[in-house]
């Protein structure tokens, strides 16, 4: 298909994930739940497990095969534009005793979690059958172990954000814990990528890479992007094409150093000085991210997750032993870990709850293990069915921790009648 055939099947397939992940996020938000949630969802009802089931000539004939690497760049650039806003909002909290504590929550989100994984497809490998052609067991089984250790930051700050938690301890706890997470967990994958392809140097660059990053940008960074919002030579289009440049080259190197492109977007939002000049580049960019371009990353793994293949008992168990597991281990061990920090149990549970999510980073590192090729499709349903019960719960088991604070305040003792009569 050339480009000039392309443009109009790309331009009709972006118009109808737009409606349509608007109509699935105002029917789930009747249920509360925030849209980011709808649209993962959405992306997956858009691809073969129900579209591709019911109407399979017009899935084809709306998403062709050669439309997939344009929906992945264009939903890249929304999902660098978003964390860029949400490393901005996330220094505008300061929370006292952060630092152990999120250290403490996210060890205890990566290994329990990890472990639990790895030890389910060490378990099962006989009966069923979730190992690609040429990988072998224990390659299997970190993968897994690191896809179910994986918070979905991206998501995580999208929640955040949208369900009001911004600014509490719970959320900016979780903000914490999720950034160090995911950055730990990225760095596994590439050790067990750098292990499958029998390739060390991928795993030593991704680890040095990461270190070169944080010293640039401690030494660096603040310097620049402070220069970039008060320099007198420079007006609004400036600075918003300064920032927009900014942001794809730190993208482009976190993306070439393996540790993926949003971690770089955030870290750049972080060390942004506050300002009104950077508050009106943020709310210039955001709204078009948020609402354009971000679904269609959401809509590209939907297309690639096919939940006909549950229809096998073994694989069906399987998936189910697999969410019991991501449950017990990133909700019990970061909820534990908060407890053991001297943490309010409602202040545990809410991180427990939110860190559970696992929903977009978790489609990244799956799309990454199927492009490696020790992903088959059986594997990569089961943990995009792990992302979408972990996300899908997050709000509902908020909603229900407030709920029930509530019930447990006190009630306010009527005033005597003779105050009254005064």
């Amino acid at each position: 298909m050339t480009p000039t055939e392309l443009a109009p099947r790309f331009f009709i397939a972006v118009a109808v994930i737009l409606l349509f992940c608007r109509l699935v996020s105002w029917l789930l938000g009747k249920g509360g739940q925030p849209p980011v949630v709808s649209e993962m969802l959405a992306g997956v009802m858009l691809g073969p497990s129900l579209l591709g089931l019911l109407l399979p000539g017009v899935q084809d004939a709306l998403f062709p095969a050669e439309l997939y690497p344009v929906l992945y760049v264009v939903g890249q650039i929304g999902l660098v534009l978003f964390m860029f806003q949400a490393g901005y909002a996330f220094t505008s909290h300061r929370v006292p005793r952060l630092a152990g504590t999120a250290g403490a929550v996210s060890l205890a989100g990566v290994l329990v979690p990890f472990a639990l994984g790895a030890a389910l497809v060490l378990v099962t490998a006989s009966g069923v059958s979730i190992r690609a052609e040429g990988t072998s067991l224990g390659v299997s089984a970190a993968f897994v172990g690191v896809a179910l250790a994986i918070t979905a930051f991206p998501m995580l700050a999208r929640i955040i954000t949208e369900g009001g938690h911004f600014g509490t301890r719970h959320g900016s706890l979780a903000m914490a814990s999720g950034a160090i997470d995911d950055m730990v967990a990225w760095i596994a994958l590439a050790v067990v990528l750098a292990v499958s392809s029998g390739d060390a140097g991928t795993a030593f660059l991704t680890a040095g890479g990461t270190v070169l990053f944080g010293a640039i940008l401690w030494f660096a960074g603040r310097p620049a992007t402070r220069w970039l919002m008060t320099s007198d030579r420079l007006d609004d289009r400036g600075r918003l094409l300064g920032t927009v440049a900014l942001l794809f080259l730190v993208a482009w190197y976190t993306d070439e150093i393996g540790l993926y492109a949003v971690f770089g977007a955030f870290a750049a939002g972080v060390v942004m000085p506050r300002n009104e000049h950077t508050e009106k580049t943020v709310d210039t960019l955001t709204p078009v991210a948020t609402t354009v371009l971000v679904p269609l990353f959401f809509t590209f793994s939907g297309l690639r997750t096919e939940f006909a293949l549950l229809g096998d008992p073994a694989v069906l168990l399987f998936a189910v032993a697999c969410v019991a597991v991501a449950i017990a281990g990133k909700f019990g061990a970061c909820w534990a870990a908060a407890r053991l920090r001297g943490e309010p149990n409602g202040v545990a549970l809410r991180v427990g709850s939110l860190m559970n999510a696992r929903g977009l980073m978790q489609l990244i590192a799956l799309n990454v293990g199927l492009e490696a090729g020790i992903v088959n499709t059986s594997l990569f349903t089961v943990l995009v069915l792990v992302a979408l019960v972990t996300t899908l719960m997050t709000t509902p088991m908020l909603r229900f921790l407030e709920w029930r604070d509530g019930r447990r305040r006190p009630v306010p003792e009527p005033a005597p009648v003779a105050e009254l009569a005064a």
